[in-house]
């Protein structure tokens, strides 16, 4: 079993001296000791950020990030215009806002990183406009998707807001129609591959990997609705190897794979040939939702924009599994009494219990495994290319705030 899978496991060792060694092995500060690029950061700070250069190459990333940020206005105005459907004038003006209220700004720029893989992969070599502007639809494609899933799943969730902004459904004016404006959202992926990848020799591999995932994550997201609705009654059986298994299938390989995947195919690799690479990438997006359960029960608000529920909606997280394992019998009757409920009395219980049992140092010990397990993955790549592409991904992830 990996230190990762290992939530019991100790954490020895100076967390300065940790943090520095790893960080000197995977070179995960740029040359001259620049701290590394926030987290998150919308389509309009995108523009914004200072400029930065790839190793050993000479192109310019905010120049490439910015034209990624360009494409997005012609993509959605291409959509618009579509013929599918006689839309009226009216039509077309809820489309535009329904797209611009929620497909840019997404948090760990899962476009982008289409755009950043991609350019690792064809290093040394000049990469062509129309192909940079095919990285670009990608990337969008990527961004549509995670719009559409967090549509879905905050109207599922009965969330209140999100990216800093009430959610898409809880606006007067949308409600439940809400629903199918996420299924609309999807179809706008199909219609943009289908334009512009038809002619390619790898649409089919292309058209497979987006079902694939899409599917992946829609049965992930119904292993995780099935326990927040079954959890009343099961609330003892939420153990490591579940969470797993939703967190692998609901988030991590749309956030963390499919990006990878689609630059790997745009620059002619075959999927099957970075078998490891996906299975790294899962690791990663496993950390990253574990970030984000303990995010949602401790952070600020106003620092991760939105208002967490983990502990209203019944959630199976990384918070409530680990209390489970440790807790003693009367602070698991605690928890079962009071997890799920949505008065505040009973939230205050559950977070009371969580601080009794340390659950902000645990978290922080599975943070260092989790660091270090996934070092020693990618410093076993021989791919170069497949290395820079993996430190850029811990690099944005790893200690997040947000």
């Amino acid at each position: 079993m990996s230190e990762l899978t290992t939530e019991t496991a100790a954490c020895g060792g100076d967390q300065r001296g940790l943090d520095g060694e790893l960080e000197e092995k995977l070179l995960l500060h740029d040359d001259g000791g620049a701290a590394p690029p926030p987290a998150e950061y919308s389509a309009v700070a995108a523009m914004q950020q200072k400029r930065c250069r790839f190793p050993d190459q000479g192109a310019d990333v905010g120049d490439y990030h910015e034209r990624f940020v360009r494409a997005y206005d012609r993509l959605r105005d291409e959509l618009l215009a579509d013929d599918s459907c006689e839309l009226t004038d009216e039509a077309r003006r809820w489309l535009a806002q329904m797209i611009d209220y929620n497909v840019p700004g997404g948090k760990l720029n899962r476009g982008l990183s289409v755009i950043d893989s991609y350019l690792l992969l064809k290093q040394g070599s000049e990469v062509p406009e129309d192909e940079f502007f095919l990285a670009c639809v990608l990337g969008w494609c990527v961004e549509w998707f995670q719009a559409c899933a967090l549509v879905l799943d905050d109207i599922a969730d009965g969330s209140h807001t999100r990216r800093d902004q009430l959610c898409w459904f809880r606006r007067p004016e949308v409600g439940l129609r809400g629903i199918n404006d996420g299924i609309l959202l999807k179809c706008h992926i199909a219609r943009l591959i289908k334009k512009y990848f038809r002619e390619k020799t790898y649409y089919i591999d292309i058209s497979e990997l987006w079902n694939e995932v899409a599917l992946q994550t829609s049965l992930g997201q119904m292993l995780d609705l099935i326990s927040t609705h079954n959890g009343v009654d099961e609330l003892a059986r939420y153990n490591i190897e579940g969470y797993r298994r939703i967190v692998k299938y609901k988030t991590s390989y749309y956030s963390f794979y499919l990006p990878v995947a689609c630059a790997l195919l745009l620059s002619g690799a075959k999927l099957e040939n970075f078998t490891e690479l996906r299975d790294i990438l899962t690791e990663m997006g496993i950390y990253f939702q574990a970030q984000d359960d303990y995010l949602d029960c401790f952070a600020d608000p106003n620092t991760i924009g939105k208002i967490g529920t983990d502990i209203e909606d019944h959630k199976c997280s990384w918070l409530i599994v680990q209390a489970l394992g440790h807790a003693n019998i009367n602070q698991i009757e605690v928890l079962l009494k009071n997890y799920g409920k949505k008065d505040s009395t009973s939230v205050s219980k559950v977070k009371s219990t969580y601080s009794t049992l340390d659950l902000k140092d645990m978290f922080s010990e599975f943070e260092d495994r989790a660091y270090k397990h996934l070092v020693t993955s990618i410093q076993a790549q021989h791919d170069r290319a497949v290395q820079e592409i993996l430190k850029s991904f811990l690099k944005k992830i790893h200690r997040r705030k947000k």
